[in-house]
Order: C-alpha cells, then structure tokens, then sequence
C-alpha cells in the first residue's frame, strides 16, 4: 500500500510483454488464471477497447458466485491497461480503478497493478472484508504458472535431400514413424491422412516404455511447400495437456531443403508445464533424427 487509497502489486513475469499481455487480455487465457487458487472463471464477455465490457463469474470453492463487471478506460497495446471494477452480485461492493502498466525487462515483463479506491476506508474495507491483496497476489501466481507454459519455438534446418522427399517423409506414415519423437523413441502407433481436415494419431514409446499418445488435425497440405496441423498431447486418461499449431515450410536451397518449424502452443493445463519446458530440445532433436533419415 503506497498512499492511503491505493493498492499497488508488482511482479516480474518470465515472459515476452506481447505474450503477457495478450494473456491478460485475450478471452480464451484468462479462465485458466483469473481469480484466487480454488476459483473457476467464466467469461461472458469480454470486450477490449476503451468503453468495452467484461463480464465474468468467478466462483469459489464455496461454490458461491460472484459476478463482475469490468469497464475498460484505456488500452495501450501491449504498455498499459486502466480498467474501472463495477459493483455487481456477490463481488465486492466497492467501484474503484486498475491501472495495469507492462514493461519490458530484457526478456522477461513487470507487471505493476495500481488500484485507486475512493477513499481510505473502502480500500481498507476490501482488503478486510475481501483480502484483496492476498486474492491479487494468488492470481498473478496463477497468471504466471500458465505464462510458464505458453511457449513458442522456431528452429529451421538445411537437410542433404530434395524438398520432395523431405516433404514426403513427414506425410507418409511408413517413413514419419520411423525419425518421429527424440532419440530412443518408437511410434508403435502412426497413422496420418494428409489432407485438409484429416486425422493424426501418433502414440511414441520412449526408452523407458511410456507412451505418450498425440493425436492433431491438418490444417493445410500444399504439396511440396508447407504443412499446418494441430497436435494435442494427451494424458492417461486420453484428455488434451496442451495444443500446438505447427506449421512447417519447406524451400529449396542449394540443391538441398531449408525446413522452417514454427510451434506455438495454443492450449495448456498446470500439468502440462514439465512437459513444456522440454518442447524445444525435443523438437531439436525429432529433427535431427530426420535429417539423418533424410
């Protein structure tokens, strides 16, 4: 508490600032961290421009809900946020302003929320009655947990063989099953349809005999130039962990293939983060694995 009628929390994210705030402000992010540990939220609308709404329902573990309403004053993409909390049913009965300023830290984002009550006595009221500090404190760790898994990778790759077959060997499940996954692993199961809108199944076993089974979509097949699909891991009980949208592209270069991946995950749960924190090496090393078979 910086004055007698403000609330200010900073905490630095380990993320890019564009990808921390369109976490803060894109609609299909924010059930996944909005409110304290326990809650759930439900966004009914949310409307991001200067005198847009945003209406959610957070309920506790009491199962007791408790409606927002939220007013944004001012967007400056990706800097700064000033948004006005509206009373509504069941949340606190209090209007007051959040400043939400985003800045840029070499890699990583501060995040400062400023918010300014009326007066002293209803600042200290929520905190009080609502422990605000303590629920705005559990929500940025909340955010921070899914900014840690919101990864994106990039790695491009000269491969000793024409763009045909490279392309061909990412098709063409007789070839894909044997360089899919990191080194050591097998894909006992490997079936694709390359076509817009055909299936992917591929379940790889690695060294130690667990299975990770992936399933995915594609998006787009053009032949011999790029491919875009969808790939979801899924746990033991077949539900998605997290889901990417790959596309890779594929371009001549010096009588050899430069291949082009671009990986973004688009979904995630809180288990999926151990998972996601190896994304990269594991791409890195799916493509070694075929430019050997290349």
């Amino acid at each position: 508490m910086s004055s007698d009628r403000e609330i200010v929390i900073t905490r630095v994210f380990d993320a890019p600032r564009d990808v921390v705030f369109e976490t803060f402000t894109d609609p299909k992010h924010v059930p996944y961290w909005w409110g304290p540990k326990g809650f759930t939220t439900t966004v009914h609308e949310m409307d991001v421009r200067p005198g847009g709404v945003w209406r959610l329902t957070m309920r506790g573990a009491d199962g007791v809900d408790r409606d927002n309403k939220i007013v944004f004053i001012e967007v400056v993409k990706p800097e700064r946020l000033v948004y006005r909390h509206e009373p509504e049913h069941g949340s606190e009965p209090v209007s007051f302003d959040v400043t939400a300023i985003f800045e840029k830290q070499g890699d990583k984002t501060s995040l400062t929320l400023r918010m300014l009550f009326p007066t002293a006595a209803k600042r200290d009221y929520v905190e009080t009655q609502f422990h605000a500090i303590e629920g705005i404190t559990q929500t940025l760790i909340r955010l921070a947990e899914l900014l840690a898994t919101r990864h994106e990778v990039v790695i491009t790759r000269i491969l000793d063989a024409s763009r045909e077959m490279v392309f061909n060997a990412w098709i063409d499940p007789e070839h894909l099953k044997h360089w899919w996954g990191p080194t050591g692993f097998t894909n006992p199961v490997c079936e694709v349809d390359p076509r817009p809108g055909g299936a992917i199944r591929i379940h790889m076993r690695a060294p130690d005999g667990v299975v990770y089974p992936m399933t995915g979509v594609f998006l787009e097949v053009v032949e011999p130039e790029r491919l875009v699909f969808t790939s979801n891991a899924l746990d033991k009980d077949g539900n998605a962990m997290f889901g990417n949208l790959n596309t890779v592209t594929f371009t001549e270069h010096e009588g050899k293939t430069k291949l082009t991946l671009h990986a973004k995950v688009q979904t995630a749960t809180e288990q999926a983060a151990p998972y996601l924190k190896g994304m990269e090496e594991g791409w890195k090393l799916t493509l070694d694995r075929l430019a050997e078979y290349c």
